[in-house]
């Protein structure tokens, strides 16, 4: 029997900042429905395939947060250029924000989801809306968004052709958390963009839940959709990091039969009936109870990169994952501590330091870290504002998966159980 140092009949964690308050044009797309080893490691800085340090900036970077009893935190910037929001459960549906927003920006595109925990600066704060509010000054962007069909794979193909463009420089793109195939979103996304143009973001959360999630633009929430923001120009300076700190444990098992992302069999043997042997009675809290067991993933191809994946459900007998699991690929569960996710998400950030003094610090980071975390969750946050230089410059959520590019070559991939950082700013 497993012991664990909070029992899973615990309510969602709560943490100690909870309670505080804290040019672009919108592509629609043809048929959109108004649509580790045990760690990935990634460091660079991003203009146009070469990678340098940062000079002056311009980026100017504001947040705000919404909730039912207090309205907004303080008055609704003006001049901005995009707009990226993020809800809990409670105010995904919420039509007055979305009303003060449409009033405030007119045609403006924004875009955003549903979340396991909105970040707004090192806190994080569960009820309500954190709005992030950028102003470019020798840049652009344009948003576009599509529905969900083969997992994600249609989506990230019309997304990708609607951004398309010789001056796109990145794509920040978030994902419906239950439907996605976030390796088959990441690879057709990608494979549609021009060349050297980088991609990341992360699949959109519902605490730990796992019923319903959630992405936006200037329409009302949607279910199974993909919406992704496009930023343009020559001054776009783009850094990433990511991290997970786990460590593998226990026998290694061989996949012997999956499709895409859902899992049948290891080893020949029904994999979710030796998950259930495994957890013994945390079996019953499934999938939630899984975030803190996740799979390591080793290719029989001699690639010694590891991936992680995160169950999001399960199905008849078979268990789903985030991204794929390959049949033939060696499996290992994952556990870790407090102290080494901490560790995992200070080198996340010193993958991505930059001189740049106004830059946005986007920061997803996997639920089951939180679900370890608990009451520590935000030092996680503090750890990398501390290296980042970034506290009133962060913002982000704890997902479901997370979306960042990998070495050699720096395409995106999807990752899980990591703290993903993407650093944004302009070069004057």
């Amino acid at each position: 029997m497993l012991n664990h140092d909070r029992p899973w009949s615990a309510p969602w964690p709560l943490t100690k900042g909870e309670t505080q308050k804290p040019d672009i044009e919108r592509q629609a797309l043809p048929d959109t429905a108004v649509q580790s080893d045990t760690r990935t490691s990634f460091r660079g800085i991003l203009d146009g395939g070469a990678f340098f340090a940062s000079g002056a900036q311009a980026m100017k970077i504001e947040l705000r947060h919404w909730s039912e009893a207090d309205g907004w935190s303080d008055a609704l910037p003006a001049g901005a250029s995009f707009v990226l929001t993020i809800a809990n459960e409670g105010a995904v549906h919420a039509q007055r924000w979305r009303d003060d927003l449409a009033a405030h920006l007119g045609d403006l595109p924004s875009m955003g989801c549903s979340t396991s925990g909105n970040i707004c600066g090192t806190q994080i704060c569960d009820d309500g809306v954190v709005a992030c509010f950028v102003t470019l000054e020798k840049s652009s962007a344009r948003v576009a968004e599509a529905p969900i069909t083969a997992h994600g794979a249609d989506a990230g193909r019309k997304i990708g052709a609607a951004l398309a463009d010789p001056d796109l420089r990145h794509v920040f793109v978030l994902a419906d958390g239950l439907s996605t195939n976030g390796s088959l979103l990441a690879r057709a996304l990608q494979a549609e963009l021009p060349p050297g143009v980088t991609v990341s973001g992360g699949l959109a959360g519902d605490a730990d839940r796992f019923e319903k999630t959630f992405v936006w633009t200037h329409t009302a929430a949607m279910q199974d959709g993909v919406v992704a923001l496009g930023l343009y120009g020559d001054a776009i300076r783009v850094g990433f990091g990511s991290e997970g700190g786990w460590r593998p444990f226990g026998p290694e098992r061989r996949i012997t039969k999956s499709e895409g992302n859902r899992l049948f069999q290891l080893d020949n043997q029904s994999a979710l009936a030796l998950y259930r042997q495994y957890l013994g009675e945390q079996a019953a809290g499934l999938p939630a109870t899984g975030l803190r067991f996740p799979l390591s993933l080793r290719t029989p191809d001699g690639d010694e990169r590891r991936h992680v994946r995160t169950l999001l459900k399960v199905e008849d007998d078979s268990m789903v994952f985030a991204g794929d699991v390959p049949e033939g690929s060696y499996a290992r569960l994952m556990h870790t501590g407090n102290e080494g996710l901490i560790s995992g998400a200070e080198r996340a950030a010193e993958q991505c330091v930059a001189e740049a003094t106004n830059k946005l610090a986007l920061l997803v980071s996997c639920v089951g870290r939180r679900l370890v975390l608990t009451q520590q969750c935000e030092d996680e946050l503090e750890a990398v504002a501390n290296i980042l230089a970034t506290e009133g410059q962060q913002f982000g959520f704890y997902s479901y998966g997370e979306l960042c590019p990998r070495e050699p070559d720096y395409r995106c991939d999807l990752h899980n159980q990591t703290m993903t950082i993407t650093t944004l700013w302009e070069e004057t």
